[in-house]
C-alpha cells in the first residue's frame, strides 16, 4: 500500500507538470543555448551495495573485491530511459534498470558456515525522475515500483556447499536521488544512491528440518553509471553526423553482448561420474555482456575498466571435456547473471623514438600515435591471453573458434580464477619486427579456486618474430612458462591410495597438495597464405607430474588449422574456419584417472586411454557492422581421453554484437 500511494503521488505529479508545460510554446533543440536534456538514453551502472534480509536469514556473503564482502557485494546492470526537458529547466523522465549481484566470497564464506544463506539475485525498478538542469548538470530525485528475485541456498553438513536453491520474487518500492553530468559527445555519467523496500515472503524450509525463514529485504545500492544520449528520435542519425557535445580522445566506451547455446544427442556411455558428460544428451546456454572503459592518466598513462556480467553454463556445468566446447562457458556458472570487475589495470607506454603508427580506437585500446620502438609496462588485473599466446585467426571465442583447445596453447596452465583472470604485471619491448614480454602472475590457492594469492606465483616469457614469406604476413610466438601451486603430485596420490586403499583417492588428494612446480612451453604460428585466407598452428608441453592448477586437463596438445574470408564468394565480412586438435596426457596423469582420480574437468572413475580428438568448423555470418551470427559443429572422440565414452557431436549457435 505504501509504495502504491508513493507510485501514484508521482506518477500525478508527472503528469500535472507535463499538462502544465503543454500549455507554454514548444521550443526546437536550436532554440536552447544550455545543454538539452531531452531523450532517449541507454546505459550500464557499476557500485556497491548492501542488504539486510531480516532476523536469522544468514545472508550469503558476496565478493566486494577491494571492498568489504556484504550481501550484495559488487553490483552492476543496465538502464534505458527517457527525458523531457521543459522550458523552465525542470527535467521530467522515467527510467527502468536491472541491478545484479556479485558471487560468493569463498573465504568468507568458509569463516562462516551455516545450514543456509539468503541472497538476492537482481533487482528491477521502473522509476519517475525529477531534476533541475543546471547546463550539464542534473541533480535529480527519483521513486517509483521494485521487484527482485531472493533465494535460499540449503547447504551441505559442511555449512557452506549449497546443495538445495529456493526461490522467490518480491515485489516493492524504490527511492533515491543522484548527479547526472554530460561528458562529451552524446555520453553522461552519473553517480546514484538508491534504496529499495522489497515485500516480506516466508520460506517454508520444513522439509529440510530448519522451520521457516522470514525474508524481508531492505537494499542500498551506490551507482555510478554511464549514458549514452540518443536525443528525442533515437531511429535517425544525429543532423550533419554531430554530437551533442564535441568528442573526446581522453576516454573510450566499448561493450559486447555474446548468447552462446550449445548442445548435443546420446552419446555410448557405458559408466560415468559427476563429471562426465552426460549419456543422455544436454543442452545449456551462456551469455555474457562487457563493458570496455579505458581513459588517458597521463602522457602515455591509460587505465582500462572492464566490467562483465555472465549467466549460464556450460555442457554439464563445464565439465566432461578436456578441450571444453565452450570458450564463453566459466566455471562459475549461475543462473543469473553475476557482475564481476573482470579487468582492471594501468598501462603505461615509454617510447623510444623513430618511426610511430596509428593506434585505432578498440576495445582497451585508445585511439592515437606511438612509437613502434616501445616499452610497456601493464599492471593490474587481466587475462594471461590479453598480452601472450595471441592469434589472428584462433583467439577469440566470441569471434572464431569456440573449443578451448583451438583458441589456446592448450598444455599453458595459465594462471586464473574460475572465470579466467588473475592478477600481476606484464612488462614488453617491441620492434618493428619482433617483440619480447614477460609477465609474473598470482594463481589459485588451490587447483580450480576462486581465490587468487601471491604465496606461490605464476610466469611466462614470450618471443614474438614477424616476418613476411611470399610477401604474405605471419608471426611465430614462442613462450616458456613455470608455475609454482598448491597442487598433488600423481605418482605420490597413486601409491597412497595403493597403500591405503581404504581411503578415497580424492580425499588422498587434497591431502597431499603442497607448493610444487609445473613447467612448459608453447609454439604459437599464424601465416597468411593469400589475400583473406589465413593458417595457424599451436604445439604446447607441461611436465605432466603434478596437477593442473588453472585452465584445463591437458598434458600435450597439437591444433591447426584455416581461417577463410567470404570475399571469395560476395560476402568480405564473413568467416569461415576449419580446424582440428588433438590433446594428450602425460603417463603419470592418465594413471592417476585411471585409477579414479578427478581432475579439473574431467574423471570419469576409471579410464581407457586414448588421445582426445576435435574437429571443429564454423561460419561466421555478418548481418551488420556490429552483429554476426555464428553456426559452430565439433566432432570429438575419445572425450576425456576415453575410448569407452563417445563420440560426441556438438552443435552450437553464437549471436555476438558489439560497439
Amino acid at each position: 500500500m505504501k509504495y502504491a500511494l508513493f507510485v501514484g503521488g508521482l506518477a500525478t505529479g508527472l503528469a500535472s507538470a507535463c499538462a502544465v508545460a503543454g500549455d507554454r510554446p514548444s521550443r526546437g533543440w536550436g532554440d536552447f543555448r544550455l545543454y538539452q536534456w531531452t531523450g532517449f538514453y541507454v546505459g550500464g551502472h557499476f557500485g556497491y551495495g548492501d542488504a539486510n534480509f531480516g532476523p536469522g536469514t544468514s545472508p550469503l556473503p558476496e565478493q566486494g573485491v577491494v571492498l568489504p564482502h556484504s550481501a550484495t557485494g559488487l553490483t552492476g546492470g543496465y538502464q534505458l530511459g527517457y527525458n523531457r526537458q521543459l522550458t523552465n529547466r525542470v527535467v521530467l523522465g522515467i527510467e527502468a534498470d536491472s541491478t545484479f549481484t556479485s558471487p560468493s566470497d569463498a573465504p568468507a564464506l568458509a569463516r562462516a558456515p551455516t545450514p543456509f544463506h539468503t541472497t538476492i539475485d537482481y533487482v528491477g525498478t521502473v522509476r519517475g525522475r525529477i531534476g533541475y538542469a543546471f547546463d550539464r548538470l542534473l541533480p535529480y530525485i527519483a521513486g517509483g515500483v521494485a521487484w527482485g528475485h531472493t533465494h535460499i541456498n540449503v547447504n551441505d553438513a559442511d555449512g557452506v556447499t549449497p546443495l538445495f536453491p529456493v526461490g522467490h520474487y518480491q515485489t516493492g518500492w524504490t527511492a533515491g536521488l543522484g548527479l547526472e553530468y554530460a561528458v562529451s559527445g552524446n555520453w553522461t555519467a552519473k553517480a546514484e544512491y538508491e534504496y529499495v523496500d522489497l515485500s516480506s515472503r516466508t520460506y517454508d524450509l520444513s522439509r529440510f528440518g530448519l522451520g521457516s525463514v522470514n525474508v524481508d529485504p531492505r537494499i542500498h545500492l551506490f551507482k555510478l553509471g554511464l549514458n549514452y544520449q540518443f536525443g528525442d528520435t533515437p531511429w535517425m542519425a544525429p543532423v550533419n553526423g554531430k554530437t551533442a557535445l564535441p568528442e573526446s580522445n581522453d576516454w573510450n566506451v566499448h561493450a559486447q553482448t555474446t548468447f552462446l547455446p550449445q548442445g548435443y544427442g546420446p552419446i555410448h556411455s557405458p559408466y560415468a561420474s559427476p563429471l562426465s558428460l552426460p549419456g543422455s544428451g544436454q543442452f545449456q546456454a551462456t551469455w555474457t555482456t562487457t563493458a570496455f572503459l579505458g581513459a588517458k592518466l597521463w602522457d602515455g598513462g591509460e587505465f582500462y575498466f572492464n566490467p562483465e556480467l555472465a549467466q549460464g553454463f556450460g555442457l554439464n556445468g563445464t565439465l566432461g571435456l578436456a578441450g571444453f566446447s565452450n570458450g564463453e562457458a566459466q566455471k562459475a556458472g549461475a543462473p543469473f547473471p553475476k557482475i564481476r570487475a573482470q579487468r582492471y589495470y594501468v598501462k603505461q607506454t615509454f617510447g623510444l623514438g623513430g618511426e610511430r603508427e596509428d593506434v585505432p580506437d578498440a576495445p582497451n585500446q585508445l585511439a592515437g600515435k606511438r612509437d613502434i620502438d616501445r616499452v610497456t609496462l601493464i599492471v593490474g588485473r587481466f587475462a594471461v591471453g590479453d598480452f601472450f599466446d595471441g592469434n589472428s585467426y584462433a583467439k577469440d571465442p566470441r569471434a572464431d573458434f569456440m573449443n578451448w583447445a583451438m583458441w589456446s596453447s592448450g598444455a599453458y596452465d595459465f594462471p586464473a580464477d574460475l572465470p579466467g583472470y588473475t592478477r600481476g604485471a606484464v612488462v614488453e619491448l617491441n620492434r618493428k619486427d619482433w617483440a619480447v614480454r614477460g609477465g609474473l602472475f598470482q594463481v589459485p590457492s588451490a587447483p580450480n579456486s576462486d581465490v587468487l594469492t601471491f604465496k606461490t606465483g605464476g610466469a611466462v616469457v614470450e618471443v614474438e618474430e614477424r616476418h613476411s614469406v611470399a610477401d604474405q604476413p605471419g608471426k611465430l610466438r614462442v613462450g616458456a612458462f613455470y608455475n609454482s601451486g598448491n597442487t598433488a603430485n600423481y605418482r605420490e596420490v597413486i601409491a597412497l591410495a595403493a597403500a591405503n586403499p581404504a581411503l578415497d583417492i580424492n580425499d588422498i588428494t587434497t591431502a597431499d597438495q603442497r607448493t610444487r612446480p609445473k613447467y612448459g612451453f608453447y609454439v604459437n604460428l599464424e601465416q597468411q597464405i593469400v589475400n583473406d585466407v589465413g593458417l595457424f598452428a599451436r604445439a604446447s608441453w607441461n611436465d605432466g607430474q603434478n596437477q593442473i592448477l588453472s585452465f584445463t586437463d591437458i598434458d600435450r596438445s597439437l591444433s591447426g588449422g584455416l581461417s577463410i574470408k567470404g570475399s571469395f564468394w560476395g560476402r568480405p565480412n564473413d568467416t569461415v574456419g576449419i580446424g582440428g586438435a588433438v590433446n594428450g596426457l602425460s603417463a603419470a596423469h592418465r594413471d592417476f584417472l585411471a585409477a579414479g582420480g578427478t581432475g579439473l574437468l574431467i574423471g570419469d572413475g576409471q579410464l581407457n586411454y586414448s588421445p582426445e580428438r576435435i574437429f571443429e568448423t564454423y561460419y561466421s555470418w555478418r548481418l551488420n557492422n556490429w552483429t554476426a551470427l555464428t553456426f559452430d559443429y565439433q566432432f570429438i572422440t575419445n572425450p576425456a581421453y576415453n575410448a569407452d565414452r563417445g563420440p560426441v557431436s556438438i552443435v552450437s549457435g553464437r549471436l555476438h554484437a558489439e560497439f
